[in-house]
């Protein structure tokens, strides 16, 4: 639980710290880009189902109307034609996006009579430092009637933002779209007036216009100046009709009545064209014309008025803060619990389809929350905890091996990793009690045994004995704990504790078999050496169940698992008790304390030698002598290995 606790705190802090990096990566406006391209795919995806709005019709120049004219501009009589016949269809607003700062002769005073007997609302362009202005038409009566045209271009040149307002430091001017969305309203009673909340902001019809701050939405500290909003582009195809057609009288019954007809360019040689969210992924990549841009700006300030539909709008920056936080400990978490590399990646594609499809609920919702950030979030800290648990894991797998390598059964090893949150912590073995059952060997006369042989022959023989009590030890998942000369030392039960008494029984069984087993390898061990001239040994076995504490001693240049306790030191003396007085068969001697007979008794046969007092110790306790299993063992014995 600890190791648990410790990883979940790094995770914690991964995530903070990747969400710290990604809120600082977009200030810098690097995510900008991305996330801009995320919102015109959003929008692509409402735009498709945008129903067409019939409140705003268009009347196009296109270059088929410019070559049937023979010359362009177009002359001041003719502009008074279209506007007479256009009226004559009995519209409830005339936009004419067409820049008209002088004449152009012939027809001067019919384009100035046609001005002072209607209301038309027209263009003029404010600029800027890098953009010269272009005056309002020379034959306009009422300036109220005249508003910018201009448009608000992002860095990759789409058109996101219109605008409501601008002003050169002096004057406030309204845009074209508003006026024409204004008067429209006008004769519904609807007036632009102050937000109940905020008297600063416009309020037309059912919604108020809050304009956009510097780091509305996906944006990073873009230049907000003027009263911008989120153009949403919905309102489908407009329905057009040709300059040609218009002039000619060539109009279906009614095609202007009680509408907004918008009078503009859609001639290439105009030069007239934007690039838009709509259209900018387009194969042809065909692009918006002015007129259409108004025409959508207008659809989107009627609806506004009329219907409540809200305009887009970002969340503010805390709630950001939050949202990038979130998505990056989602990552974090993943990292952390997930290290399957199948689960890993099905688990990342699902935290990011869950980002966007709540991004993509929320732009539904009018409400513009950055995706790319979250998911960046997400995926940074997915990776970079998914390294450190890498890095842990193969850390801590090196330190167990080194601890028991060699020691344990490859399936004991693997027990041990898998098990490893219960018992390791900072790669070092965390102390714990458990019961466990410890067998000590010892070789009778090993002493004078040693002092007849050469060393390095003794050490061939020493080597060989252990190589295959070890085997057996291993074999029998025990852990070999220490070789003391020619004496071993192993533990069943270790390091992870048993959860119920059914497992500390099959570690006791495990022990006394493991010593039967260790008996008949020492017979034939002894018939090989006696083939060979060696000498031959008995050994002695002594083995005792008991609580244990179990955990590594050393420093960090060199640690060893090992258990201390009572247990330990009864085990050891059950080994040298009586040593050439109890008598047995075979060459090996097994003796066992009472506490590990009763968790074997169904399954070997033990006499009882007596209750004895060992070394050391004032109680007594009963002592037995293991003599096989019991009659018919097979398959008993299988059942419990």
């Amino acid at each position: 639980m600890r190791r648990k606790r410790s990883a979940f705190t790094i995770s914690l802090i991964v995530g903070l710290l990747v969400a710290a990096i990604v809120i600082g990566l977009r200030k810098t406006r690097m995510l900008e880009v991305p996330e801009l391209n995320a919102y015109d795919a959003f929008l692509q995806i409402a735009h498709k189902g945008a129903a067409s709005d019939d409140r705003v019709v268009i009347v196009e120049i296109a270059e088929g109307d410019i070559h049937k004219l023979g010359h362009w501009p177009m002359t001041d009589a003719d502009m008074a034609s279209l506007i007479t016949i256009v009226f004559g269809q009995g519209p409830r607003v005339v936009g004419l996006d067409i820049y008209r700062d002088i004449p152009v002769p012939p027809g001067k005073e019919d384009l100035m009579k046609v001005f002072s007997r209607h209301n038309i609302v027209s263009v003029r362009k404010i600029g800027d430092d890098s953009h010269s202005g272009v005056a309002q038409p020379y034959a306009v009566i009422d300036q109220q009637l005249v508003g910018f045209n201009d448009v608000t271009v992002d860095p990759d040149g789409i058109i996101r933002r219109g605008l409501l307002f601008m002003q050169d430091g002096e004057t406030v001017y309204p845009s074209f779209s508003l006026l024409l969305a204004g008067m429209y309203l006008k004769s519904q009673g609807i007036a632009a007036e102050p937000g109940k909340d905020n008297p600063d902001y416009l309020k037309l019809g059912r919604t108020t216009f809050v304009p956009l701050t510097e780091n509305e939405g996906g944006y990073a500290g873009i230049d907000s100046r003027g009263y911008q909003y989120l153009i949403d582009y919905r309102g489908g195809v407009f329905k057009k009709y040709s300059l040609s057609e218009t002039l000619q009288g060539h109009l279906p019954s009614g095609a202007f009545r009680d509408k907004i007809v918008l009078i503009g360019m859609t001639a290439e040689s105009s030069k007239d064209f934007f690039f838009t969210p709509v259209s900018k992924n387009l194969a042809a990549r065909k692009p918006l014309y002015g007129v259409e841009l108004h025409g959508y700006m207008t659809g989107q300030l009627l609806r506004a008025a009329l219907d409540g539909h809200a305009t887009m709008a970002g969340i503010s920056e805390p709630l950001k803060w939050i949202w990038i936080l979130l998505a990056a400990m989602a990552g974090a978490f993943i990292g952390l619990y997930v290290r399957a590399v199948g689960r890993f990646s099905l688990s990342v594609a699902a935290a990011l389809f869950v980002i966007a499809g709540l991004s993509l609920a929320a732009f539904a919702a009018r409400f513009w929350i950055p995706m790319v950030p979250a998911a960046l979030a997400c995926i940074s800290s997915a990776s970079l905890m998914t390294a450190y648990m890498s890095y842990r894991e193969k850390e801590e797998r090196g330190i167990l091996m080194q601890i028991f390598s060699k020691h344990v059964s490859s399936s004991v090893a693997e027990t041990l990793w898998l098990q490893r949150d219960q018992f390791m912590e900072h790669g070092r073995l965390l102390s714990q009690k458990i019961t466990a059952t410890v067998l000590f060997t010892d070789l009778k006369g090993f002493t004078s045994i040693s002092e007849k042989m050469e060393p390095q022959a003794l050490m061939g023989w020493l080597n060989e004995y252990m190589e295959a009590m070890t085997g057996i030890v291993i074999a029998r998942s025990g852990v070999v704990n220490k070789y003391i000369g020619d004496a071993v030392m192993a533990l069943f039960g270790v390091p992870v504790a048993r959860p119920d008494i059914d497992g500390v029984r099959q570690d006791a069984i495990n022990a006394v078999t493991c010593a039967l087993e260790m008996g008949k390898s020492l017979s034939d061990l002894n018939r090989r050496w006696r083939e060979r001239g060696l000498p031959t040994v008995d050994m002695r076995v002594g083995i005792f169940t008991g609580p244990v504490v179990s955990g590594c001693v050393g420093s960090s240049e060199r640690m060893e698992f090992t258990v201390i306790g009572d247990t330990v030191n009864v085990a050891s003396r059950l080994e040298s008790f009586a040593k050439d007085e109890v008598a047995y068969d075979g060459a090996c001697r097994i003796i066992i304390g009472e506490s590990t007979r009763a968790l074997i008794t169904e399954l070997f046969v033990t006499r009882k030698i007596g209750e004895f007092a060992l070394k050391g110790k004032e109680d007594t306790i009963s002592i037995y002598l293991v003599q096989g299993p019991v009659e018919g063992p097979e398959s008993r014995l299988s059942m419990t290995q």
